[in-house]
């Protein structure tokens, strides 16, 4: 059984370059509570969903407990057991609590890490149209390549919860017009 909330207006996170982590001018964006499932395997919801609105290439795991981030392909993170706390933009950035049921879409360039979690914490990784993500740390030499990466990605088709009506194409578009 799954019981999806009418409609959950993102809360919105920016994040500058901070000279170590390029982060972003798109939004991250953090739908909470927007999965909401007793299903015995969990997971299987979100990669379902994801899936059904071309995030796919889906995996099963943590957030690594060290800042890195993405320079290859935007991310979603469905978190389908347990909490934990994430600090997001780099060491300066924002900590955020997440649960099971939240989405986190997270633009490339921004730095994510687990700073605390609770023993049965786990999320379903997706990427927009499958693409391959790779795994920087924001070492001396990542950029300026990771910089052209980042520039050259499309915007997603979908809105990797609601498909092609939500609201990350308009919220993208509008942050990347600032």
């Amino acid at each position: 059984m799954i019981r999806q909330q009418d409609f959950v207006q993102p809360e919105q996170f920016n994040f500058k370059d901070d000279g170590i982590f390029p982060n972003s001018v798109l939004s991250l964006l953090l739908y909470e509570r927007a999965l909401i499932t007793e299903a015995k395997d969990p997971a299987s919801v979100f990669e379902q969903r994801f899936a059904e609105n071309d995030w796919t290439n889906s995996w099963r795991n943590g957030v690594y407990p060290f800042p890195h981030y993405h320079s290859t392909s935007h991310e979603v993170l469905g978190v389908y057991p347990g909490a934990a706390t994430l600090r997001l933009g780099g060491e300066h950035g924002k900590k955020v609590e997440v649960r099971a049921g939240d989405v986190i879409v997270i633009p490339a360039g921004v730095a994510h890490q687990n700073i605390g979690a609770s023993n049965d914490f786990g999320v379903v990784g997706a990427y927009p149209g499958g693409r391959r993500s790779d795994l920087l740390r924001g070492l001396p030499g990542e950029r300026p390549t990771a910089d052209h990466n980042i520039a050259a990605l499309p915007m997603p088709d979908n809105d990797p919860i609601y498909g092609a009506e939500g609201p990350l194409r308009q919220i993208w578009k509008s942050s990347s017009a600032r």
